[in-house]
C-alpha cells in the first residue's frame, strides 16, 4: 500500500518529472556522488539523435535534394542566415558552434515533450552551463582578437564625459547579467510549461476516477492539455531560436566591440 501511495503521489506531483536520478553509480569524488544520471542519459540521447539525423539525411548528398536532405539544408540555411544577420559574414567562423548549440537546445526541448521522458533544458545547471560557455567564447575571442580594445564594448561612442562613469557601469552590469538572463529564460519557460502540462494532466486522472460523470468533467482539462502541448512545442522552437539569436548578437560584440 505504501509503495502504491508513493507511486500515485509521483504521478500527481508536477515536480517529480524534474528529479535527477542516478542510473549507474561510480562512487564519490570527495563529498559529491559521481554517477551517470537520467539527465546525462537524455543529453546523450539528444546528441545521438542529432548526429544520426544529420548522417541519415546527408549521406546521399544528391544534387537534387530529397525531402529529408531538404529539411537539413533548410535548417542549415536558417542558422547561417541568423548568424549572418546578427554578426555579419565574419561571424560565419562561429557557425559550427551556433549550429551545434541551436540543434542541441531544440532537440532537447522536443525530446522533453515525449511523455515520461526527461527535459534537460528545464534544469538551470544545464542552461547555465550553456550560457557560461557562450560568454566564455565571447570574452575569450574578444580579448584574443582585440586585446584590451575589447573593453571598448563598455565605452559607447559620443557619450558626454560627465556621465561616462555611470554609462560604463551600466554597460558592465548589462554584460555580466547576460549569462543569467540567457540561462533563466530557457530554464524558466521549459520548467513552467511542463509543470502546467502535468497539473492539467493530473486533473484528467483525478476526475476520471469518478466514473462517467468524471469523464465528462475531464474533457475540459483534456482539451487544455492538447492546446498546451501545441503551445509547448512552439515554445520549444522559440526558446531554442531566442537562445541562438542572442548568442549570435553576443558573438557580434566579440567581433566588433566598438559601439
Amino acid at each position: 500500500m505504501a509503495n502504491e501511495a508513493i507511486a500515485q503521489a509521483d504521478r500527481v506531483d508536477p515536480i517529480h518529472q524534474f528529479h535527477i536520478n542516478s542510473l549507474v553509480d561510480f562512487g564519490r569524488v570527495g563529498d559529491s556522488p559521481f554517477a551517470f544520471t537520467n539527465s546525462a542519459l537524455f543529453m546523450a540521447i539528444t546528441v545521438v539523435v542529432i548526429v544520426g539525423f544529420m548522417l541519415l539525411t546527408t549521406r546521399g548528398r544528391g544534387l537534387v535534394p530529397g525531402r529529408m536532405q531538404s529539411v537539413t539544408e533548410i535548417f542549415y540555411e536558417f542558422t547561417a542566415n541568423m548568424l549572418r544577420e546578427a554578426a555579419g559574414t565574419e561571424g560565419m567562423r562561429f557557425f559550427p558552434f551556433v549550429f551545434t548549440l541551436f540543434s542541441f537546445i531544440l532537440v532537447a526541448n522536443l525530446i522533453g515533450m515525449v511523455p515520461y521522458f526527461f527535459t534537460v533544458t528545464a534544469h538551470i545547471v544545464i542552461t547555465g552551463a550553456l550560457a557560461l560557455l557562450v560568454m566564455a567564447l565571447v570574452v575569450g575571442f574578444g580579448f584574443a582578437k582585440h586585446g584590451f580594445g575589447f573593453l571598448k564594448l563598455f565605452v559607447p561612442d559620443d557619450v558626454p564625459a560627465a556621465i561616462m562613469p555611470m554609462i560604463v557601469a551600466i554597460e558592465i552590469l548589462s554584460f555580466v547579467s547576460r549569462p543569467v538572463s540567457l540561462s533563466i529564460r530557457l530554464f524558466a519557460n521549459m520548467l513552467a510549461g511542463h509543470i502546467t502540462l502535468k497539473v492539467f494532466a493530473s486533473f484528467i486522472l483525478s476526475l476520471g476516477a469518478f466514473g462517467v460523470l468524471g469523464w465528462g468533467g475531464a474533457i475540459l482539462p483534456f482539451l487544455m492539455v492538447v492546446a498546451l502541448t501545441a503551445l509547448e512545442i512552439l515554445v520549444a522552437f522559440l526558446q531554442a531560436y531566442v537562445f541562438a539569436i542572442l548568442t549570435c548578437m553576443y558573438l557580434n560584440d566579440a567581433l566588433h566591440p566598438s559601439h
